[in-house]
């Protein structure tokens, strides 16, 4: 290739996202690039150009800078997943892609696993490299990075961020001098050395190990044996818990996909995305679900008589609807005075329900609220299974006007600025096993 592709812009919420479009092949690919990336850059080093153009050999290439980095808006704050799946629908809306292949590399890979569960109606396939479903360590997961090393690396980049070698040398070891000084400029010109410092924090609070089994799409994970960055113990793992997932293990130590023999890897992911189907029916999908209800209900009603509380659950439902609206959710059903809603994001489930309890203050009305996130079967335009009498199950254990959710949800908001308190292990009802709740406490990221 010899014309760099023209670099675009599409609109997610009020944030602008630069994205490229090169390749005219029958599949569509959105490559989901690692923690910082820089479009223009990327084509200026002949190992880096020689990848994309072998994507762009069969597929149609779909680019993009994840917000804060490269040449998409710089922000105050952290993206969150959520907003980053947002804004891989709105680059593919702006180039009219109805389905796509998706591709995460390295942190790119939860946000991608993400947007596959949630979104399988778009999602022809995920390609998984030198990523994980958890970055850090922990006893059920010991192949995740201690917090000492991660705080190693935090420590380098304060010192070094933007010069030869600070992270090339960790990431692409084999690479030679040329690499290593383009390398440093693109680090210069894809994020500020605190900007990265921030990603690489929060993606230590990353945990999407419950979405895995949710997964439904034809899924190929790719790993290198010896890299140094993600260890392939973390490869094995998705691969493991992702049903039907292919694992591709290859000898090397780079962590960089286009460094080292790069063609291997092309090859096997050329060989897998070829060869999948595109089959359109989902009948599953992963979601968060919102319960509400009032508290002290029956007493309320029989104070104020059929006809006055028949008006004031008008009052109620319009709020909570306006409310669910302004928060993109979806209302599915209601009860007596419980309210059943969905959403494709957790922290906007979890931002409706406290914008909720505020809209009813006036009306002096108290409600209870839970969320979890699960897999939900689609029956028509509602949800059911047993995530969805999770969900209800959680609001019944909730104060009143407390936002209750399960361990899931609070795993999924990782850098959304909400915080939470510990309400201890529940069991829930007519539900297995024990339950971790958590209220919401705060919330500084809105």
């Amino acid at each position: 290739m010899t014309e760099r592709p023209e670099t675009c812009y599409a609109k997610s919420g009020d944030v602008h996202i630069a994205y490229q479009v090169v390749g005219h092949g029958p599949l569509d690919l959105v490559v989901v690039p690692g923690f910082t990336s820089h479009l223009e850059w990327s084509w200026e080093h002949p190992a880096v150009a020689h990848f994309l153009e072998r994507l762009a050999s069969f597929s149609r290439v779909i680019l993009f800078d994840k917000r804060g980095t490269g040449l998409s808006d710089r922000m105050s704050g952290i993206p969150t997943l959520e907003q980053r799946m947002d804004d891989v629908r709105a680059v593919m809306d702006a180039v009219g892609s109805r389905r796509a292949a998706v591709m995460g590399i390295s942190e790119g890979g939860p946000m991608s696993l993400l947007f596959a569960a949630t979104h399988p109606e778009r999602t022809i396939a995920l390609v998984l490299y030198g990523s994980y479903a958890r970055r850090a360590w922990a006893p059920d997961h010991p192949s995740g990075v201690r917090p000492e090393d991660a705080e190693r690396l935090v420590e380098r980049i304060e010192k070094g961020w933007g010069r030869p070698g600070t992270m090339s040398d960790i990431y692409s070891p084999s690479a030679d001098e040329s690499y290593r000084q383009w390398g440093a400029t693109w680090n210069r010109l894809a994020a500020s050395p605190g900007a990265a410092i921030a990603i690489l924090r929060m993606n230590m609070d990353i945990d999407v190990r419950h979405v895995l089994p949710t997964i439904r799409v034809p899924t190929l994970v790719a790993h290198r044996i010896d890299e140094r960055v993600s260890s392939v113990g973390q490869a094995r793992y998705l691969a493991t818990h992702i049903a039907g997932a292919e694992l591709a293990e290859f000898p090397g130590i780079d962590h960089t996909p286009w460094i080292g023999d790069a063609d291997a890897i092309l090859d096997r992911i050329e060989r897998f995305l070829t060869g999948v189907h595109d089959a359109a029916e989902h009948d599953r999908v992963l979601a968060t679900i919102l319960f509400l209800d009032i508290v002290g209900s029956t007493e309320r009603a029989a104070n104020l008589g059929d006809r006055r509380w028949r008006e004031l659950l008008d009052q109620y439902y319009g709020a909570i609807r306006r409310e669910v609206v302004r928060f993109r959710g979806r209302e599915l059903d209601t009860v007596g005075d419980g309210f059943f809603a969905s959403f494709d994001g957790p922290a906007r489930g979890i931002r409706c329900a406290s914008s909720v309890r505020e809209a009813l203050k006036p009306l002096t009305l108290q409600v209870r609220a839970g969320l979890h996130t699960g897999e939900c079967e689609v029956i028509g335009t509602k949800l059911g299974g047993i995530a969805v009498h999770i969900g209800a199950r959680v609001a019944a254990e909730a104060a009143a006007d407390e936002v209750l959710v399960s361990s899931t949800v609070k795993d999924l908001v990782a850098g959304s600025g909400l915080s939470f308190e510990s309400r201890g292990t529940r069991t829930l009802k007519g539900v297995p096993g024990e339950w971790p709740l958590y209220a919401v406490a705060g919330d500084n990221g809105r």
